[in-house]
């Protein structure tokens, strides 16, 4: 393992390999170990975890009770993420743990991307790019195998929270029109920078012509997009998500874009990611990213940075702590 500077000072275990211009608020204060190759097993951590204050996990892995209770030490999880779902928040509040997330970095990132999704799915990039490399090719006819018009048309937004908003903003500019469904409404004044209308989610499925997943991952949102939620969208619809894979019945998904019961899915997180659903990776109507959205080289030290001013703002306050449990 690479260490810095191991005084008396609080232990910080970076499960991934990230880059040291990210770390630089931590430099000098704090004992930092980060994993020499790209991340650490589950196994490595348990193993090391008890001399550690501070945790920075793996998305790879749930940080789950046996990490925690294993570390003995642990007064925070600064989580690399602004998804949480991959930490037991509720039994780290019971230990007297904070949890972190960094939902200001990964906002316009995430919006940038998701917007990036809807044109290459809704404008059929992915699939042209595909088939002008193999010997079939693809038809340069006026009207076959045609996509799908953005301007003009109706983007529903789920989840209308930082990345919520700031994918309207993009939308807007592309001359899209805004609804979205939230548990709550938004201030008018928000409504009105986007031109944005609050509808039940049912009239969001059954009206828009873009659907994007954007609330954040909880039990109740599980499954969230299901077989029935998939069958009231129009067959016209282009659904994506940049949120998190177990808001999404894939299977469910898989079956209604076999069947053309909608026209076309972008998705940038799966269910058992890495692994994706077999079936998705044999249609042609759908567009698959690799949880990508944050991966350039400036968002992810963005990330790294405000991960690390979490962790001194939480010992120093002389930063804001986004903290997600109290």
């Amino acid at each position: 393992m690479a260490k810095q500077n191991s005084k008396q000072m609080k232990k910080v275990l970076i499960a991934y390999r990230l880059l040291p211009e990210g770390l630089k608020d931590l430099e000098g204060k704090y004992d930092i170990t980060l994993p020499e190759r790209s991340y650490l097993r589950k196994e490595e951590v348990l193993e090391m975890i008890g001399d550690y204050e501070v945790l920075v996990p793996n998305f790879s892995f749930y940080t789950g009770q046996d990490i925690i209770d294993r570390g003995t030490k642990l007064e925070l999880i600064s989580n690399y993420g602004v998804g949480y779902n991959n930490i037991d928040v509720e039994y780290a509040t019971q230990k007297g743990i904070a949890v972190t997330n960094i939902p200001n970095s990964t906002r316009e990132p995430t919006a940038e991307f998701a917007f990036a999704l809807l044109l290459a799915a809704g404008r059929r990039i992915g699939y042209y790019d595909r088939k002008l490399r193999t010997d079939d090719g693809v038809s340069w006819g006026i009207y076959a195998e045609g996509g799908l018009a953005v301007f003009g048309k109706t983007l529903g937004i789920i989840g209308m929270g930082r990345i919520g908003q700031a994918l309207a903003r993009r939308a807007v500019a592309s001359g899209m029109h805004i609804i979205y469904h939230n548990r709550n409404r938004l201030d008018e004044t928000i409504e009105k920078k986007y031109d944005a209308r609050y509808v039940s989610l049912d009239e969001l499925l059954r009206t828009a012509d873009y659907i994007s997943l954007n609330a954040p991952s909880t039990p109740e949102t599980f499954h969230l997009i299901g077989e029935e939620e998939l069958a009231k969208m129009k067959p016209s619809a282009v659904f994506i998500n940049t949120a998190r894979g177990n808001m999404v019945d894939e299977k469910a998904l898989a079956r209604a874009l076999g069947k053309e019961k909608i026209a076309a899915a972008a998705l940038d997180v799966f269910e058992d990611e890495p692994n994706i659903l077999p079936e998705l990776l044999t249609l042609d109507n759908v567009v698959l990213a690799p949880h990508a959205a944050t991966k350039t080289r400036e968002y992810r030290i963005g990330m790294s940075i405000e991960m690390a001013r979490n962790i001194v703002g939480f010992y120093e306050k002389t930063f804001p702590v986004s903290r997600v449990n109290k």
